[in-house]
């Protein structure tokens, strides 16, 4: 037989006013870069490439995120671009906009029983390549939205003027950029049968943003 004491009255509103608290705060739904660099995120073999690819596909203009998914290979398999709706940087908002994004173009991976396939997240903004607290809320709902879709987090990486930047790695490269024409899709790299804009991630940000 066990014991425990339960808690008292006057602990439990304490503790029900915190939890409410951080929920109702967008801060405590990001993560600074040491906390992301911590998570042990799987490191791309070649960011470039995969980089190079998805802005080709995707022609991207700031305020453009692309998810996206791929194989144990790094393989693309899947992916998709939204436009991120003028609102504070919330990252349950942005989770909810990648989970539905991922669950468009990709089934999920819940009954495995380690993830096999992995999700990264390219997001095209203004200013430099240095973090954000923006970035802190797209690198926690993008973890956020493969745990629940049981994927691998995968790398977050920015697109600026500057050049791409892998956040928590220290890669980056000044090309592609959000200024620059895109590298035309190599022979092997044909575009994907799959949806690449985002109606459903869009109307989710439409309905965060008017609340």
């Amino acid at each position: 037989m066990t014991f425990g004491f339960a808690p008292s009255s006057a602990a439990a509103t304490s503790t029900s006013a915190d939890l409410s608290a951080a929920s109702a705060n967008p801060l405590a739904r990001m993560l600074e870069p040491a906390e992301w660099a911590a998570a042990g995120i799987p490191l791309l073999r070649n960011p470039r490439e995969v980089v190079s690819g998805l802005h080709s596909r995707h022609r991207p203009e700031p305020a453009t995120a692309i998810v996206a998914v791929l194989d144990p290979d790094e393989r693309l398999r899947a992916s998709a671009s939204f436009t991120r709706r003028q609102a504070a940087a919330d990252g349950w908002m942005f989770r909810n906009a990648v989970l539905a994004q991922l669950r468009r173009v990709i089934p999920h991976d819940l009954r495995r029983r380690t993830p096999v396939r992995t999700a990264v997240l390219l997001y095209c903004r203004d200013g430099d390549a240095r973090w954000t607290e923006e970035d802190g809320a797209w690198m926690w709902g993008l973890r956020d939205a493969c745990t629940l879709h049981g994927l691998r987090c995968g790398a977050y990486i920015t697109l600026t003027r500057d050049g791409w930047q892998v956040l928590g790695e220290g890669r980056g490269g000044r090309r592609p950029n959000a200024e620059s024409q895109p590298e035309p899709l190599g022979t092997s790299e044909a575009p994907l049968a799959l949806p690449r804009t985002g109606g459903a991630a869009s109307e989710v940000l439409r309905r965060a943003a008017a609340r």
